[in-house]
């Protein structure tokens, strides 16, 4: 699909899209890093998370999801999904060509420069920890290290439902941080857009020793360089807007996706 550069292409929006609300972690570096910029946010609640779903499952929501943003005339996409990014960013760059796409990979390679132990942990979902790119990844920047990885059952669930400090939350994260901490490993992957939701328990698990990677602030300092190159930055003074789309029910989901963004907003519903 050809792509109108016009003149005014730079005012346009920058989309963004996740398995549900961890992209809102995302969200935030964008918002910090790009204020003047406005932002469509879709949450696919109803298909979260996306580890438990087949890699052409997913690939067929990331189509869905991009085509929805593309029509309210994004300027760039970001896949706010790890999962999805594995399973779905070839294909989105390959169909969407001339349309700048950015997506998210676990943060191996500053974990692998902070280690001190030779020890880097990886909570990530299931999807992301047996993905090719992964695989990749840890070939690639896993040398001379070791990475010991934790596939992490329900944490997606526990933030989908706003819970970031529930009982059941801690009792989930002793039960994927321990072994972490057991093999030796003072530097943590946060390999999912959610897990940044969870930073405050996983700091009070791990002990102030252990260093938390999380990729969100790379993937905003990259993207803009991006739209600066192709002279895409927005050339207002004002703040961008935010706009909100989710699929489930609109009443709880504004309350979880108000308190992760930390202000009360609207959300629309995605058919």
């Amino acid at each position: 699909m050809g792509m109108q550069k016009n003149l005014n292409f730079s005012a346009a929006p920058i989309g963004v899209f996740d398995s549900g609300v961890g992209g809102i972690s995302v969200l935030k570096h964008l918002r910090a890093l790009m204020p003047h910029e406005d932002l469509i946010y879709v949450a696919d609640s109803k298909f979260a998370p996306y580890g438990n779903q087949t890699p052409a499952f997913i690939r067929a929501r990331s189509f869905y999801l991009a085509e929805f943003l593309i029509n309210q005339g994004v300027k760039a996409l970001v896949v706010a999904c790890n999962t999805a990014t594995a399973a779905a960013v070839a294909d989105l760059r390959e169909r969407y060509s001339d349309l700048l796409i950015i997506g998210m990979e676990p943060a191996l390679k500053p974990a692998v420069a902070a280690t001190k132990t030779g020890v880097v942990g990886v909570l990530a979902t299931s999807g992301t920890l047996k993905s090719v790119q992964f695989a990749a990844l840890l070939e690639h920047y896993g040398q001379g290290v070791q990475v010991v990885t934790q596939a992490c059952i329900g944490l997606v669930e526990c933030v989908e439902k706003g819970e970031l400090a529930d009982a059941s939350t801690v009792a989930l994260l002793r039960q994927y941080v321990q072994p972490l901490l057991d093999a030796n490993a003072d530097t943590i992957v946060l390999g999912c857009t959610h897990y940044p939701f969870l930073k405050p328990l996983i700091e009070q698990l791990a002990g102030g020793s252990v260093v938390l990677v999380d990729t969100g602030d790379a993937v905003a300092k990259h993207l803009k360089s991006r739209l600066q190159e192709s002279q895409l930055l927005s050339a207002s003074d004002v703040a961008g807007n935010v706009s909100f789309w989710s699929n489930i029910n609109a009443v709880g989901t504004e309350k979880v996706i108000s308190a992760l963004w930390g202000n009360p907003v609207s959300v629309a519903q995605l058919t």
